[in-house]
């Protein structure tokens, strides 16, 4: 299953506004996408409720995962998002 490691960058982590861009991104990806934070389980990345409660900060480091067909592709703009200030 292929992942990238990013580091999120939004002044909030993945809180308020940068949470709920991230999730609508995932949602709309043609495939499943998970996301862990060090230490705790992958959640589903189209869950706002699952991703707030990741306690993402600035500067964590999170594993997102995608398998099928565009999952690569999926995993590169998901990628930039979280590596981008979502608050600026």
């Amino acid at each position: 299953m292929p992942e990238r490691i990013v580091t999120v960058a939004s002044r909030v982590g993945l809180h308020a506004r940068p949470a709920a861009v991230f999730v609508k991104a995932a949602s709309a990806a043609a495939v499943p996408v998970t996301i862990a934070k060090q230490g705790k389980d992958p959640v589903s990345a189209r869950s706002i409720l699952a991703v707030l409660g990741l306690d993402v900060r600035q500067g964590d480091q999170v594993v997102i995962a995608a398998d099928g067909a565009g999952a690569e592709h999926t995993l590169d703009e998901l990628a930039a998002l979280l590596s981008a200030d979502l608050e600026g």
